[in-house]
Order: C-alpha cells, then structure tokens, then sequence
C-alpha cells in the first residue's frame, strides 16, 4: 500500500505557479475563490490537514485546531502574525511561520506615500477636483503641513521602520523613534535617527508613522491621551494594525482639529472602518495595501510554501522553516521583523 501523503490546506487563491510547488510532496487543497472563512469552516479544513498556507484573514487559535490532530504546520503570508493564537499552536506542537524581509521595501515606500498624502491633503483635493468645484488656482487652497525640515516620529523600529527612517533622511528631517530596544548607533546614524521614551516622541513630532507590531500589550496605544500629547496641526500615519489606535480617540482629534491629518492603511475591525473616519476629509484611508506591489506579493507567497515545505519535514531545510514564530526555533535563521508588521 502507497504512503499517505500529507494534506496542505491553502485557505484563499493565490498564485498558481508558485503554489504548485506544494504539490510535489503533498495532497492539496485549494480554496478556489477569495473567501471569508467562519471559525468553523477554518476548524472543519484543519480536521483533516497535516499543514496549511493561510493569510492574515484566517483567525487560528485553539478553538480552530482543538480536531485537528494531524496539523504539524501552519505557514502565515504575511509579517504580522496576530491572526494565529501562537501560543496555542506551540501547545499542540504546531508550528507557525511568517514572513519578514521581503515586504520591507514595499511596505516603507507606501509609508513614505501615505505620510504625504495626509500631510499635502492628496485626497482631499482630488475629490474637490473630481467634484467639479475647482473654478482657478486659489494661493489659500489646501494648505498643508510640511514634511521638509520637520520632526519625523517612527513607533517600532523594525525592518520596515528603519525602511522609512532611511527614505525620508532627504526630507532634511529630524528624526525620533522608539521601540522596545535601542538600536546601536551605526543603526541610528544609517537612519539619522534618535531614540526617545513613547511619552516624549509623541509630544515632540510633526508626523508619526507607526510601525510595530500588534500585541495585547500594544492595543489602543494611540490612546486618546497619546493624542492629547502629540503637538496641534501634526499628523498620524498607520501601516501597522489597526487595534494599535483607539480610532474613536483619533476621530475625535481629526474632527477637533487637534490634528491635522491621518494616513490610515490598517483598521481595528477591517474590512469595516469606523464611519465617524469615513466622514472625515482630513485622513486618507486605503485598503491594507502596504504590501501589494506584485513582486512583493509574489516573493511573500513563496517564501510561505518555503517555510510550509520546511515545517512539514521536506526539501533542502527540512525540519528547519526559515522564520518560525512558535518556540524552539534556530534564532540564528530569524523569528521575525524586529518591531514592524504588515
């Protein structure tokens, strides 16, 4: 009798020529459309898997793998990997990966784009222009707030963050961050760029960009007394997660005029924004897109069935995925992106 082959779910349609490469060790099962998976769905697909290829929109925790006693492997395609209960997958000796390293340059460039595009009032003016109400050139019309000689803030200082620390040194900025660590100083001097406690890099920026990753320990960090700290007529950028900023609060301070504008690419309740930020002309809201140029995309997806093939016991890394995220892990080979997420 043949050996089993182990069953690989992949929870949404990707790229076909990369996920083929699944199928030289395992029987997959591919979900043919983009779909909202329920929590029971997700458990009642892991019942009967030895592994699975998911993204951030798959919620795994213990409930959705409590029968599955086959699954040895989960792989995210994605940095952030707040979507898996990690440590309920190590409990049962599931490994998880992600993937950190090739969405950095991406992910800093669209930061640079949305710290602008709130601070220069992009969106808003296209939709007055759209609108037709555009009747000459007017010297007062949308005035915005200027990035040139201004102090840039970066909350986590990752990958990603370093990323955006280093595009804007041409802005002629002065640069603040803080993150859970100290960076050492060729770092800091590579991203011209000092730390600073939280309370004092909200009180001393002109934009704030954050870039950390998703933690109970960081829900609603961009509190309402964050914002009440941060100067009049400064600006926040989010390229995170959403539960990092109590949008309440910060819908408050945008309607005040506490704030100048917001750049929002991550919502606490995604697909849903808050409306009260929906009615709002000062923030430009995009689609969680940070990540998505093509190639990026692509080089993501790959390196998930790399570290799936890994986890799983198979090619030239068997038994050793490159970026675990659940314990024991091979430090040496990374865990993960050093303070950012996307």
């Amino acid at each position: 009798m043949a050996e089993r082959r182990p069953v690989v779910w992949v929870s949404q349609p990707l790229y076909a020529d990369i996920e083929a490469r699944l199928d030289e060790w395992f029987d997959v099962v591919r979900t043919p459309t983009v779909t909202d998976h329920a929590p029971e769905a997700i458990a009642a697909a892991l019942a009967g898997a030895d592994g699975a290829l998911v993204t951030l929109n798959d919620r795994i925790g213990a409930a959705e793998v409590a029968a599955a006693p086959r699954l040895r492997a989960v792989a995210s395609v994605g940095v952030g990997y707040d979507s898996l209960d990690v440590a309920a997958l190590a409990a049962r000796g599931i490994v998880a990966t992600n993937t950190p390293g090739v969405l950095t340059e991406a992910t800093a460039d669209f930061g640079i784009a949305l710290m602008m595009a709130a601070a220069r009032r992009m969106t808003e003016a296209e939709r007055w222009l759209r609108d037709g109400r555009w009747n000459g050139w007017g010297f007062h019309a949308f005035h915005g707030a200027g990035i040139h000689g201004s102090t840039l803030g970066i909350l986590g200082m990752g990958r990603i963050g370093q990323g955006i620390a280093r595009r804007a040194r041409g802005f002629g900025r002065r640069g603040l961050y803080h993150n859970r660590s100290r960076l050492p100083p060729g770092v800091e001097r590579d991203c011209a760029a000092e730390w600073v406690a939280r309370d004092a890099l909200f009180g001393q920026v002109d934009h704030l960009v954050l870039a950390l990753p998703y933690a109970p320990e960081n829900h609603h960090i961009v509190d309402a007394a964050a914002l009440a700290r941060m100067k009049p007529g400064a600006t926040l950028t989010n390229i995170a997660r959403g539960g990092l900023v109590d949008e309440g609060a910060l819908a408050d301070a945008l309607q005040a005029g506490r704030l100048a504008a917001a750049g929002l690419d991550v919502f606490e309740g995604e697909p849903a924004v808050d409306p009260r930020l929906l009615a709002c002309d000062n923030v430009v809201l995009t689609p969680h897109i940070a990540s998505a140029t093509l190639p990026t995309r692509r080089a993501m997806v790959s390196l998930a069935v790399d570290n799936l093939v890994a986890a799983m016991g198979f090619g030239p890394d068997a038994g050793r995925p490159p970026h675990p995220v659940t314990p024991p892990f091979d430090a040496s080979r990374g865990s993960g992106d050093g303070g950012s997420t996307h």
